[in-house]
């Protein structure tokens, strides 16, 4: 019979260590195992020996051996003992404890696939929220307004009266009864033209951009953009392998003929109609119809997104493109995230009744289906009529936010930013005299704790006269001033280097 091993080389758990007894040794035990200390075949001391070696329980060593054999690390033979797995390779079994380094091995020379590496390089990440309201952060509502105490006890009556059902699966195109207040809403406010059936909720615009990305597009399809535009959405159908064409924008929107000489028979356009990113300008009606002619005789698809048109501050907001569209090649994607807050990760697709089916196939395939209980809390929320008076309530508040950013840019950035008013949505643009570099003023105004972005971020080819993008719609007055102030000092300094 082999002897049994002795552990004088394992170190006892320090004061500090939070984690089970149990586990420090199981992990000792599996350490010293993978790294030869003991050996195959080895036999382990009795679960009493070590308790009086360690001074634990006989429980807590049971535990730890329990768990080495479940994980085929130790064997028991009944009436001999436990004994080290004698089945374990040499040196490719190998795991990394906590106290020690395993053996070295050659690296990995796994890698991304090519078309990771290519859909990755360009793409930034949004930081987490800290602080909420920061000028000049132009991708967040005014969450200082929102009603939370409303949306608390709607959220607590939802989940106090929800069926069992609603914890269990939910329906991948989205919860019924939300599907239907979208419909409903959309069709009032936006003059979309839909049933519930032909809504697929989403987590977000940006995953219906992707689902969009990987059924409607083949590898080379050509995609027209509009320049700038917005990178989302770039990077999204660039993933599906998308060749992007970038499209020029003047005050009618999206250039549909200077499109058509670069790319005539392309499978898809991206627009923002309502309200333009980042340049804030409405497509005409001219654009609208020459735009959806095209789509016909070129067969191809028109996304339309409208992620903050509600906001229009003059006059009611303009009807959607898809109000339009009578062949059925418009797909309309919109989202809460904008019009509640940012957390609330719902956004929504409204496509032709004929894509319905695969969509739901392929909403399937990327998370099951969106969370059916925070579908549930909106979907009371739209039907009791608070979403729509929240819209109205936002839409005055970001009006006389907008007032107070154009009062101060006069106050303290006259001759140094040209501020150009917005009819809608969430952000201004900034005009910067032609010798200043908006990327190298962004850097310095960020360096100084503001959150703004240069205009020439977003483009690709067609360049514009520099810029600044300033949001304001989350931004409290006092910070709208104060920002001002703090670009003031930036721009001056500009200006006197």
């Amino acid at each position: 019979m082999p002897k049994a091993e002795i552990f004088q080389d394992i170190p006892l758990p320090t004061s500090s260590d939070t984690q089970e007894l149990w586990r420090w040794l199981y992990t000792e035990l599996r350490a010293a195992i993978l790294d030869g200390r003991l050996k195959r075949g080895a036999r382990l001391p009795s679960t009493r020996s070590l308790a009086q070696q360690y001074g634990l329980s006989r429980g807590t060593v049971s535990t730890a051996f329990d768990q080495l054999q479940a994980e085929g690390y130790s064997r028991t033979e009944v009436g001999s003992g436990t004994y080290v797995a004698s089945g374990l390779p040499d040196r490719t079994f190998v795991a990394r404890s906590a106290t020690r380094s395993a053996p070295n091995l050659p690296p990995s020379q796994a890698t991304l696939s090519k078309r990771a590496q290519e859909t990755l390089k360009d793409i930034k990440t949004l930081p987490a929220t800290h602080s909420v309201g920061k000028a000049f952060r132009s991708y967040e509502p005014a969450i200082d307004l929102f009603p939370v105490d409303l949306w608390a006890r709607i959220s607590a009556r939802v989940l106090r009266r929800a069926p069992r059902s609603l914890y269990g699966q939910g329906s991948t195109t989205g919860y019924q009864p939300l599907r239907r207040a979208i419909a409903e809403y959309i069709g009032g406010s936006r003059g979309v033209r839909c049933s519930p059936d032909q809504v697929i909720v989403t987590s977000g615009a940006q995953q219906a951009l992707d689902l969009l990305g990987r059924l409607l597009l083949d590898p080379g399809d050509r995609v027209w953009m509009e320049d700038p535009g917005y990178p989302g959405a770039c990077w999204a159908l660039r993933a599906a392998g998308a060749h992007i064409i970038p499209v020029p924008v003047d005050q009618d929107g999206l250039v549909v003929e200077a499109a058509r000489k670069l790319s005539p028979q392309a499978k898809l356009v991206y627009v923002t109609p309502a309200n333009q990113f980042p340049l804030g300008v409405t497509m005409s009606a001219d654009r609208r119809m020459e735009l959806l002619e095209w789509a016909v005789s070129a067969r191809a698809w028109v996304v339309e997104d409208e992620y903050d048109a509600e906001y229009r501050y003059y006059g009611r907001p303009v009807a959607a493109l898809q109000s339009l569209d009578r062949s059925g090649s418009v797909i309309y994607v919109g989202t809460f995230t904008k019009m509640l807050f940012n957390a609330l990760r719902l956004g929504f697709l409204v496509v032709p009744e004929r894509l319905a089916g695969a969509f739901e196939a392929a909403r399937s395939l990327v998370d099951r289906h969106p969370p059916t209980l925070d579908q549930a809390i909106l979907a009371e929320f739209i039907t009791e009529g608070h979403f729509g008076h929240h819209v109205r309530r936002m839409r005055q508040t970001y009006s006389e936010r907008m007032t107070v950013l154009r009062e101060a840019v006069r106050k303290h950035l006259g001759g140094l930013l040209d501020l150009t008013p917005t009819a809608a949505g969430m952000r201004a643009v900034g005009w910067l005299p032609a010798r200043v570099s908006d990327k190298a003023a962004a850097r310095r105004a960020q360096m100084l704790g503001l959150e703004l972005t240069a205009l020439s971020t977003f483009t690709m080819q067609h360049s514009h006269k520099p810029a600044l993008i300033l949001g304001f719609a989350g931004c409290n007055p006092g910070e709208l001033r104060r920002g001002a102030s703090v670009l003031a000092a930036v721009l001056g300094n500009d200006e006197r280097s």
